[in-house]
């Protein structure tokens, strides 16, 4: 999701909640610490140099309990963050206290923002020899193919 996105959806909105993957909501006293811009530049497995932007949202809560971050105090961060930092329309990061920090990204889905998992990848496949994924085929679609193709008259003795 792209910090326009959230933006539009606070606009609309009259309380922020955070759902985690596990179904779990953040605890409503939370406090967005950070509103920042991540510059990542690196070098893929492939040799090719890349960079990344992305807009990254921290999220924390204490035993502040009297605390609700409203919707108009956050775009009033999220506002000041983009003429500071001169952040532009980027895809969003939130981080999470979970284990360790953990980072998702931001979906919405008519009512909660939802931080959805992240997952590693290679990004130079083609490059490192990963062997493109073979297509997953059930047994009954192979013992059908096999009782088509090995007829008398199919050619495959």
């Amino acid at each position: 999701m792209k910090l326009s996105e959230v933006k539009t959806i606070l606009g609309q909105l009259d309380k922020i909640a955070f759902q985690l993957p596990n179904g779990k909501f953040v605890p409503n006293h939370f406090h967005v610490t950070e509103v920042g811009k991540i510059i990542k530049n690196f070098i893929d497995c492939g040799g090719t140099v890349r960079k990344e932007e992305v807009v990254n949202f921290q999220l924390w809560n204490a035993n502040d309990y009297d605390h609700q971050l409203h919707p108009e105090k956050l775009v009033h961060i999220i506002e000041l963050s983009e003429k500071i930092l001169e952040i532009g329309d980027l895809e969003i990061e939130v981080e999470y206290q979970g284990e360790t920090i953990e980072k998702f990204g931001l979906d919405f889905d008519g009512t909660n923002f939802l931080l959805a998992s992240k997952h590693t990848d290679c990004l130079a496949k083609e490059n490192c020899g990963i062997p493109a994924e073979k297509p997953k085929i059930k047994l009954s679609q192979l013992q059908g193919t096999a009782a088509n193709c090995c007829t008398p008259d199919s050619g495959c003795c």
